[in-house]
């Protein structure tokens, strides 16, 4: 990462965390977000979760990186997710490179990036770590808590973990464990940053070099599995990029070939190599069946919290039937569930683009939610 992260709202977390792996932390920073207010009664707060590339800096314009958010399209002034209505909160996961405990830290010990040496955490560890912001801003319940992809995962363990801090929750285009294909993927990106030598085992930190051809590779990969070929095909095609003919080299003959060179090498810039190993593992080890003796059903027994379950028609990477499968566990449960999928041409990444129908169908269940919660 080029980027300086300086000067972030954050929060110690001084209670010790006993992680999955069996390791303990305390006395680590959680680096998040708000927008807009926090009413008198605490009763219209927000909790998004983000994906795996994502941040605590959902809207507006990204301080560190000077870009626009990752979620600008759902949250702000008048949007599906009204921070005119709404206090918002979003927190930068554990692992994660923008001011959360994470590999790129200083060990206090060491005085040295923790590289390898960070422990290898679980989605459960995220959320369980989340937690404490909500006792900082002394919210008892949310009105609502969301997210799609990874975040979507955080929100199932989240509704599993604290069946009471959320009246209602929207897991969007996610699964309740990962299949062996996206297990595959993450494979395949993390052995592409691994591969590079500037990656030396883990220790760039100590250098001044940065595993870039690594990382830009692995996101590459991660980004053609967010789109759909129809989207891919009406978006490039086979159009060449500003040239008449072949130029019988490897260099970028065709648009699509350019466009992915382009996110992949812009991407590492503003993220952390170890915190995508970390973090993509993390999402492999995520079963939330395997937590229960009874399996899904019992993960959500008692659930008096409103659910949302979101899903676009599109999407390859976690298709509408892993939706489906979180729903049937939901209603074996006796949970109050709702399904939606949205019919896309844009993939996995249509919750992050502007799909009219979704942002629509996330607006109407939240102020409909509030109507009810705040009386």
């Amino acid at each position: 990462m080029k980027y300086k992260i300086e000067n972030l709202n954050h929060i110690t977390v001084t209670k010790p965390l006993k992680l999955d792996c069996g390791q303990t932390i305390k006395d680590f920073p959680l680096a998040y977000e708000t927008y807009g207010k926090l009413n008198a009664k605490k009763n219209n707060a927000v909790l998004v979760f983000h994906a795996l590339t994502g941040d605590q800096f959902a809207s507006g314009i990204n301080p560190i990186t000077k870009r626009e958010g990752w979620w600008d399209t759902a949250i702000g002034s008048g949007k599906a997710i009204d921070t005119d209505k709404y206090f918002v909160i979003c927190a930068n996961v554990l692992g994660g490179c923008m001011g959360s405990f994470g590999p790129k830290e200083i060990n206090k010990i060491s005085n040295e990036p923790y590289g390898l040496n960070f422990p290898v955490i679980t989605i459960k560890d995220m959320v369980k770590a989340q937690e404490a912001l909500l006792n900082h801003f002394g919210i008892k319940k949310l009105l609502c808590a969301l997210g799609g992809s990874m975040g979507g995962m955080q929100l199932l363990q989240f509704c599993a973990s604290f069946p009471d801090r959320t009246f209602s929750a929207i897991p969007i285009a996610c699964s309740s464990s990962h299949s062996a294909q996206n297990i595959a993927l993450n494979e395949l990106a993390r052995q592409a940053i691994m591969a590079d030598p500037e990656w030396s085992k883990g220790n760039y930190g100590k250098t001044d070099k940065l595993p870039k051809n690594g990382l830009a590779v692995a996101r590459m990969a991660g980004h053609i599995s967010y789109l759909s070929e129809s989207g891919l095909q009406e978006k490039f095609g086979r159009k060449l990029q500003e040239k008449a003919d072949y130029e019988f080299s490897f260099d970028a003959d065709f648009q699509v070939e350019s466009y992915l060179r382009h996110q992949g090498y812009s991407f590492v810039d503003r993220f952390d190599a170890n915190s995508y190993l970390y973090i993509t593992r993390a999402m492999d080890y995520f079963d939330l069946s395997k937590q229960y003796k009874n399996g899904l059903t019992e993960a959500f027994t008692g659930q008096k919290t409103k659910f949302l379950v979101i899903s676009f028609s599109s999407d390859w990477l976690y298709p509408t039937k892993h939706s489906k499968d979180i729903v049937i566990a939901l209603n074996a449960s006796g949970a109050n569930v709702a399904f939606a999928e949205i019919k896309t041409d844009k993939g996995h990444d249509s919750f992050l683009v502007k799909e009219p129908k979704f942002l629509t169908t996330i607006k109407s269940f939240i102020d409909s939610s509030y109507e009810v919660f705040k009386k």
